[in-house]
């Protein structure tokens, strides 16, 4: 993620749990990462349904509260990956900014 300052990984509160917190500019941004390895039930992002978007805008909120005058942003980092004969490889990484209020 370039020029983001990572804050947290898997970062834990009584809402649930978010991938990244990062810090991009006057941005907190809260990053869902979804990971598929094809896209027979739709695109990653579309696995950050309502009830997973007010967890992390709860999350958020909470975090929130240690830094008054910043503004926030929920991004979701989408990532295809294919297998290969030694793991995993990367077909295709989307981030969106701003996928949901």
């Amino acid at each position: 993620m370039n020029s983001y300052e990572i804050l947290e990984r898997n970062y834990r509160n009584r809402y649930g749990e978010i991938d990244i917190i990062a810090k991009k500019d006057e941005y907190i941004c809260f990053v869902e990462v979804k990971t598929r390895t094809s896209e027979d039930f739709g695109r990653p992002s579309e696995a950050v349904n309502n009830k997973k978007q007010k967890k992390i805008r709860n999350l958020a909120s909470s975090y929130l509260a240690g830094f008054p005058d910043c503004c926030a942003r929920l991004d979701v980092a989408e990532v295809l990956v294919r297998k290969t004969k030694i793991g995993y490889e990367i077909y295709e990484f989307n981030y969106i900014e701003s996928a949901f209020v």
